[in-house]
């Protein structure tokens, strides 16, 4: 049991040293929903109206109801940077030196979801800090709420991450498969526009982000800092954390998966 636990805390200290030394990629963290919540939100709010009303809230200002969104946002992006790390890490061998360990493979790979949504956290509550300081403030114990609800979906999104790093063969492909991934789940989502709005709009595209699991993810976040809890949001995520992991699992069997066919 002790490898176990010194297993996870090398793959979290190298993670976390990684990120220290990426300075810009912690910048760009905070730079990208910072630019949504000051820029884009006035246009956004001008043309919806200076207040929303969700389904479960009463009259809040845009810029308070894409805040939950932003969070995902950085859950997403930051997940998506943590499988381009495991592709340069397989196309320099120290990910086949990693899964080579008398330790199970899905050990491993959990160690490095766990280090990956580590990190995650820490970007979302700096930008939740930086937001207060505009003025944009939530419910205190909001803020605790959140804790879990990031862990969760962290886990669900970085396990995404994982199973795209799985099929990805070449570093060079990696870009254009995340412009398929991200600003898709990121648009058809909740995270923009409440899903009764998105309807008005198009009942087509409501189905879509009634099923894309980035919408419970940021429906989860978005109950947590109101205090509340949304038990179908944690279930779909769940379930979704159990799909995208077991399928990573599998692309990263080598008599299986992708790494088979390198």
């Amino acid at each position: 049991m002790n490898a176990y636990f010194v297993a996870l805390k090398a793959i979290v200290l190298r993670e976390a040293w990684r990120f220290v030394n990426q300075r810009s990629r912690f910048l760009a963290s905070l730079v990208r929903p910072m630019v949504w919540l000051l820029v884009f939100a006035a246009g956004f709010r001008a043309a919806l109206g200076v207040s929303i009303i969700p389904p479960y809230q009463t009259y809040i200002t845009y810029e308070v109801y894409i805040v939950p969104g932003l969070c995902g946002m950085i859950q997403l992006f930051n997940a998506m940077q943590s499988s381009l790390s495991l592709v340069y890490d397989r196309e320099m061998g120290s990910m086949r030196l990693l899964l080579t360990s008398p330790l199970p493979r899905g050990w491993l790979l959990f160690c490095k979801l766990l280090a990956g949504t580590a990190v995650s956290i820490l970007q979302v509550y700096v930008f939740l800090a930086i937001a207060a300081l505009f003025g944009i403030k939530l419910p205190g114990l909001g803020y605790v709420y959140l804790f879990p609800a990031l862990i969760v979906s962290g886990l669900m999104l970085g396990a995404l991450g994982l199973l795209i790093s799985s099929t990805i063969r070449q570093l060079e492909n990696f870009a254009g498969v995340m412009n398929f991934v991200i600003f898709p789940m990121f648009f058809l989502s909740s995270a923009l526009y409440p899903l009764w709005k998105m309807a008005e709009s198009s009942a087509l595209l409501q189905d879509i982000c009634e099923l894309n699991p980035f919408t419970y993810a940021v429906e989860l976040i978005r109950f947590a800092l109101y205090e509340q809890f949304n038990a179908v949001a944690l279930l779909w995520v769940v379930v979704s954390f159990a799909v995208f992991m077991t399928a990573a699992l599998i692309g990263y069997d080598p008599a299986r998966g992708m790494l088979r066919r390198r």
